[in-house]
C-alpha cells in the first residue's frame, strides 16, 4: 500500500512475482513516479492481463520498471524443477506411496 512504499528507501526496488493485488498498483506507480522509490520489477497484475494503458505499462518505457507477462515461473530451472516434481509423484504413486497429497 501507499503507505508501505513511502517507508521504502529511495534507491529500494520492488519486486512481485507473487499474486497480483498484494501491491497497490496505482501507489506503486505514484512512488515510482515521485522517484520514492529506486523501480519496479512486476509480473503479476490485479487484472490480466494488464491493458497496454495500464500506468506501470505506461512507465516501464520511461522509469526504472520491468514489466513481464506473467512468465517469470517460467525459466528453464524452474519448468525442469515442475517436471522432476511431477515424475517423482508419478512413481512414488506407482509404488504405492503417493507423496504430496491433500488429506
Amino acid at each position: 500500500g501507499r503507505d508501505q512504499l513511502q517507508m521504502m528507501k529511495p534507491q529500494a526496488i520492488l519486486v512481485n512475482t507473487a499474486r497480483g493485488g498484494i501491491v497497490d498498483e496505482m501507489a506503486l506507480a505514484d512512488a515510482i513516479e515521485a522517484d520514492r522509490i529506486g523501480g519496479a520489477a512486476i509480473d503479476v497484475f490485479e487484472q490480466e492481463p494488464s491493458p497496454a494503458e495500464h500506468r506501470l505499462m505506461q512507465l516501464a518505457s520511461q522509469h526504472h520498471v520491468i514489466v513481464t507477462p506473467h512468465i517469470a515461473w517460467a525459466s528453464q530451472g524452474a519448468m525442469q524443477a515442475l517436471c522432476d516434481q511431477v515424475i517423482d509423484a508419478i512413481e512414488a504413486y506407482q509404488q504405492g506411496a503417493p507423496i504430496n497429497t491433500v488429506t
